[in-house]
This record gives C-alpha cells, structure tokens and sequence, in this order.
C-alpha cells in the first residue's frame, strides 16, 4: 500500500498512535520474507518525481515480500521538519525518514548508525561529497545516508541569450555539455566578470535576480560567496573568524553588486527566482534545475534559453551551494534489517540513475561517480541544459556555516547570518564595521547556546 500525502490528523496519528500500527514481524532474507515498513519521505517539487519512489519501493517490496508505506510530506512550513521531531519525541512514527541537512544532527539520539549500509554504497560508489560526511557523520559513525532524491546544489542558471547579446559571453562556450571544457574561458568566470555583466543586463532591462531574504535560496548562493572569498564565520575550533579583510572585501562587492538586481529581492522567498526567470524578465539566477523545468512547460521560450552552470570563482576558489537530503533510521523501528536494506537499495546508482531521471535531473547524488547519467547529458531543451548542474571541474559543494560545528553552523546557517551582513550593508545603510561587529555578537551568542 503507496500512501501519498500527510496531513494534522495523519500526523497526529502517526506519533500518537504509530506504536501500535509500525509492529512487524522481524525481517528474513528470503522467499518467505514478510514484514511492513513505513516510510515518511520529502514531497518532491518536480512534477511526477515522487511516482519513481512509489515504483521503486513497490519493486523492493514485492521482492522482499514487505509491504511499503510511504507518507510524501511538504517542506511548505517546515512540515517534514514538525513531523520528524514530533516522532522524535514520541519514539514512535515511521521506521525511515527523509531528513534535511541540519536535522541528522539534531536527531542522532534517536537515530540508528548505518555504517554497514554507507560502507556498502562508498564500496561501489566512492566517498561521499565532503558536506555529506560533515553532515551525516557524527562521533565517527555514520546516522543519515546521503539520498539521491531532494538533494541539490544551487548553481547559477542563465539565459544564454541575453548573455550573448548584452554581455559578449558565450555561456555554452564557456560551460560546454561535455568534457571539452577550455581551462581559460572557465578562469575567466569570476566574480569580477559576474558583477560587470550584471551591470550590463541591468542596463539592458534584463537583470539578474539572487534573492537576499532569509530563505534558503539566499543562504546557499551569499554562503557560496563567502566561502569563495575564504570567509569563515566560525572555525571548527570555535574561534569567531568573520571579522577579516575577506569579510570586509565581499561586503564591499554587494555594495556594488546588489544595485544590479531588482529591489525586491529583499522580500523574495524561495520561489522568487523562480519566477523572476520563468517570467522572462530575468537573466539569471541561481538555482536547480526546477525553475528550468516549469520554464519549459510554462514558458517555452524561456526555458529553451536556459543554461546551468558553475557559480563564479572568488580568491579562495569555486564554491556551490549543497543542501542534501538524508535517510535516517528512527531506533524505535521494529523492522531494522528490512529498512537498511531498503535504504541501501534506494541508495545504489542504479536506482539513482531513476530518480534523477525522473527529476529531470534535479536531484544529485552525493557520490562523484554517479555523475555520469545520461540525464544531465540528454535533457533539453536546450539539450546538455542541466548538463554542469553537478559540480564539475573546479567547482566545490559547500554549506553556509561550514566548518564549524554542526550544531553551531546549523544556528549559523538558519539565522542567515551572512545574509543579513549584506541586508545592513546594502540595505540598511549600516557600516560594514557595524554589520561585522553585529556577527561576532550574534555568533558568540550561538556559542554560548
């Protein structure tokens, strides 16, 4: 049985009553397996994504002789958030839940290690990116498996069009969907280059629009371009590092950045740079590949114009916004072995390769080695479109707040710290002395939590 949706009463249900209904017989490989799992999973915002999860828990299922419960629960109001932390606190909900980045951590009490099934998958597959083991390994063992489903990086998406006209820059050229890539033209995309040819889309009525509310589409893309520049707000020693020149020179670049965007950014939630895009005013943004996929439906013209690329390069490098999604095993589960296995299965490339096919390649493994689906290759229009949607050459996942502690970075992230030093500066007419030494009081304040 597929269930497809989660509501109050079904969460309510879910903590309060769930003991009763998760008891299942222990599980034994075989033909005569049996057994019942549930799991409560983040609702897809690709259209028609979530119906490769359905197929491929009814396949392991009816393999296994287990029968797969699925619950799809919004992100809209943190709602996947809430029920995960009701079944937290009841001990008692579904066996496997999607986790978002932050919440491995706040949940490893009650969460089972999964060594065996990561050392599985890094076995085939090779480690895990770098912010998948910052995220999900914790005290050495491994409490979350990086999904390939949900999970994304916040590259720039651009319309090649207005770029060629209005800038001189050939975005295919420069980001090509193979691996010819010209080491020199890919050098050349920089943060000095990113300003000049938003100037240039501004004044052609074409501009590019990054939002700077405190949203996650605003903390992927400044935290990307702190940490290009080499900004640490908190080391993982616990020493407070954001008052640096590094600092102070990216806060003096938004000041001359942030006039080449449309004043609204300020008020944009994460669907406003969608918007901006598919409507046709916009140039670029930088997202994944979700917007593209509602151009191509919505506004063809648009979405046929589309390309996703690598973010600009700061001094300290190449750096991309990267929020994954994790399994998590609840340790109340009463049917363990027949999750991790399922987990493992969901997990392995070639399931990966479904799920990002049916994400129109929106989702992104955490595993290097899978990045060779045709997908990313194929998909269009135009075609190679999401091709440089996974981090390729010199381009690095990063997450705001990094490399602080985990429980820390996630109070620096979900404050939008760095977000908000920009909205004083730009916005609030503040001193970039004042925005800083504002940071090290809310930073110490995170510390002392």
């Amino acid at each position: 049985m597929l269930r497809t949706s989660i509501n109050r009463r079904t969460l309510l249900k879910t903590t309060a009553l769930a003991t009763a209904s998760v008891v299942a017989a222990p599980y034994i490989r075989g033909a005569h397996a049996a057994g019942k799992l549930s799991l409560g999973v983040w609702d897809h915002w690709v259209p028609g994504a979530n119906d490769n999860m359905n197929k491929l828990c009814k396949e392991w299922g009816e393999k296994n002789k287990v029968e797969v419960q699925i619950d799809y629960i919004t992100s809209v109001g943190d709602k996947d958030m809430i029920t995960a932390t009701a079944e937290s606190q009841a001990g008692a909900g579904h066996d496997i839940m999607t986790h978002r980045s932050w919440q491995i951590v706040v949940h490893r009490r009650m969460l089972e290690p999964l060594d065996e099934v990561m050392a599985s998958l890094e076995k085939q597959g090779g480690p895990a990116n770098e912010i998948a083991n910052y995220l999900a390994m914790v005290d050495g063992h491994w409490y979350g498996i990086p999904t390939c489903t949900g999970s994304q990086v916040k590259p720039c998406c651009s319309r090649v069009d207005l770029y060629k006209q209005h800038c001189g820059i050939d975005l295919q050229a420069m980001f090509p969907a193979g691996d010819n890539r010209d080491k020199a033209l890919i050098d050349s995309w920089n943060w000095d280059l990113y300003l000049s040819s938003a100037e240039k889309l501004m004044k052609a009525g074409f501009p590019v629009g990054n939002p700077l509310g405190q949203t996650s589409d605003a903390i992927d893309w400044v935290g990307a371009l702190f940490r290009s520049h080499g900004v640490v707000a908190i080391d993982e020693k616990d020493n407070i590092k954001i008052s640096s020149d590094a600092t102070r020179q990216v806060l003096e670049y938004m000041k001359k950045f942030t006039p080449q965007m449309p004043p609204e950014v300020y008020a944009w939630d994460d669907a406003g740079n969608n918007r901006w895009l598919i409507s046709g005013k916009g140039a670029g943004i930088m997202n994944p590949p979700s917007a593209w996929v509602v151009a191509n439906r919505d506004n063809p013209s648009v979405g046929a114009q589309c390309w996703t690329h690598d973010m600009p390069r700061g001094p300290a490098g190449r750096f991309v916004g990267h929020l994954p999604i994790f399994f998590g095993l609840w340790k109340f589960s009463q049917n363990k072995e027949a999750a991790k296995d399922l987990i493992r299965f969901l997990s392995e490339k070639d399931q990966a390769r479904k799920f990002v096919a049916a994400s129109s390649g929106y989702d992104l493994p955490s595993f290097k080695s899978y990045y060779d689906f045709d997908t990313w290759k194929e998909a269009g229009p135009p075609k190679g479109s999401v091709y440089n949607y996974p981090p390729r050459g010199d381009e690095q996942v990063s997450i705001a707040g990094y490399p602080a502690r985990p429980d820390v970075a996630a109070q620096v992230y979900n404050s939008a710290v760095m977000v908000n030093m920009v909205s004083r500066v730009t916005q609030g007419g503040e001193s970039i002395e004042s925005a800083i030494k504002w940071a090290e009081r809310e930073l110490e304040g995170y510390l002392r939590a």
